[in-house]
Order: C-alpha cells, then sequence, then structure tokens
C-alpha cells in the first residue's frame, strides 16, 4: 500500500498556504506556552544559584534565546527572501515580511536583557563590544527592513527591494556570532556547543533547552498568523478572500 504523495508546490498560493497556516498556528501557540511555562518554571525555581553570578545569572534563560532567535530569524527571513527573487512567489514575501517584526522583538530583547545582565557584571550598561554592536546592528536591519516595507505603496516592488536587504544584511550573522572567537571582547564565549560537553549544570541546561524550543514555537506560531493578516490584504479582492471572510 502507497502513501499519496502531497504536492508541496500548492502551498505556493497565497490562498492554499492562508488556509494550512490557519491549520498550523495554534498548535505551535499551544506548544508555545506550554514549553514557556515549563521553562520558566525550571528556570526561576528549579535552576540553583550560580556560584559566581548569584541570582542575578538567571537572566539568561531569556537573554541567550532572544539572541539565538534574532539571529536564525533574520536568516530565515532572509531565505524566504531570496526564494521570492529567485522563484517570483509571492507567498514568500509575504514570509519574510511576517517574521521580521518578531526578529526585531527578540533583537531588541536580546539588547535590553544583555544590558540588564551587564549592569552588574561588568558594572556599565552597554559597552561597544563587538557582539554587542553587532547584535545593534542586526535590530537596524530588522527595522530598515520595516521601513522600507512600509515606505513602497506596491507590495511586489516592496518585497524585492527588502529581499535585496535582507540577502545584503544576513553576512551580519555570523559576525555576530563568531565575534567573541575573533576578536578581543568582553562578552563571554557559549555555554553551550555541538563540539563539546555544557559548561553549565542540567537543570540550567533544561530550563535553557525549554526556553529556546518556546521561543521557536511562538516565533512560528505569530509568523503564521501573521502572515495570514498580510495574505487577506494583499488578497483582499480575491473572490476566495470574499468567502473566507464570510
Amino acid at each position: 500500500m502507497t502513501t499519496p504523495a502531497i504536492n508541496w508546490f500548492k502551498f505556493a498560493s497565497p490562498q492554499s498556504f492562508y488556509f494550512l497556516a490557519g491549520r498550523l498556528w495554534p498548535w505551535f501557540a499551544a506548544l508555545a506556552v506550554l514549553l514557556l511555562t515549563a521553562g520558566l518554571w525550571v528556570a526561576f525555581f528549579v535552576a540553583p544559584v550560580d556560584a559566581q553570578q548569584g541570582q542575578g545569572y538567571r537572566i539568561i534563560f531569556v537573554h541567550v534565546p532572544a539572541s539565538q532567535m534574532s539571529m536564525l530569524i533574520y536568516v530565515v527571513m532572509a531565505g524566504w527572501a531570496g526564494l521570492g527573487l529567485a522563484l517570483n512567489t509571492r507567498v514568500s514575501g509575504m514570509m519574510a515580511s511576517a517574521l521580521a517584526p518578531t526578529g526585531a522583538l527578540f533583537a531588541f530583547l536580546s539588547l535590553v536583557t544583555g544590558a540588564l545582565w551587564g549592569k552588574p557584571m561588568w558594572g556599565t550598561w552597554w559597552v561597544w563590544d563587538a557582539r554587542l554592536t553587532s547584535e545593534l546592528i542586526l535590530l537596524f536591519l530588522y527595522l530598515g527592513f520595516l521601513a522600507l516595507q512600509s515606505s513602497i505603496d506596491e507590495p511586489r516592488r516592496a518585497d524585492k527591494a527588502c529581499a535585496v536587504l535582507a540577502l545584503v544584511g544576513v553576512v551580519n550573522v555570523p559576525i555576530i556570532y563568531f565575534s567573541v572567537k575573533w576578536w578581543n571582547t568582553l562578552h563571554q564565549g557559549a555555554s553551550v556547543s555541538l563540539t563539546s560537553a555544557p559548561s553549565m549544570a542540567s537543570t540550567m541546561l533544561t530550563g535553557m533547552l525549554l526556553m529556546v524550543l518556546a521561543f521557536w514555537m511562538y516565533s512560528i506560531a505569530v509568523a503564521l498568523a501573521r502572515v495570514r493578516v498580510i495574505i487577506l490584504a494583499r488578497e483582499r479582492h480575491a473572490d476566495w478572500v470574499q468567502h473566507a471572510m464570510e
């Protein structure tokens, strides 16, 4: 008995993608709530106090996942934008637009939580450290993407212009990631690596992984919900939109 093949190309149509996103986003939202609840519980009530940083270290359970998501979302956004340029698919530009506000939120959250951690640890809210500066540039890239998108009235032209900006700006992501290795910075290196054992207690690592997964689920849910709004706005004159709104 053979399983029927799924025609994934049909989801390049805004209509098909709209209904697919509608079925998926509530599940990701529910997972985000569950994982966030579990992650915050482990982070603030189960994980032990750090021997050197005391209670102040707990902000890393928000800071690290937010920083990771700010970089990952930009790469995914650039991927969708590049796909739109290469294949001229409308959904690609819409997904890039849907991802940008969430990426900007995480970049901002990364900088704010980093400042809150840096004040007691470094004695200052901000230094022109290589990682901090490149993360600030990432926030400006997100804001520039959003500003460019809103400044061009024709959505297809806006998508193409923003795609170029996203693809040019993606070079900043590896700079953020490798900045602590390439330059002498105040920012500490990664506590979790794929090539070495984690340098934190198992309960701390569990809380961190739960928060990372929660931020992943949140990002997917919000992007899918937002792209549905974008599709409705751009396809509002189509007959299927009138039926969907009834």
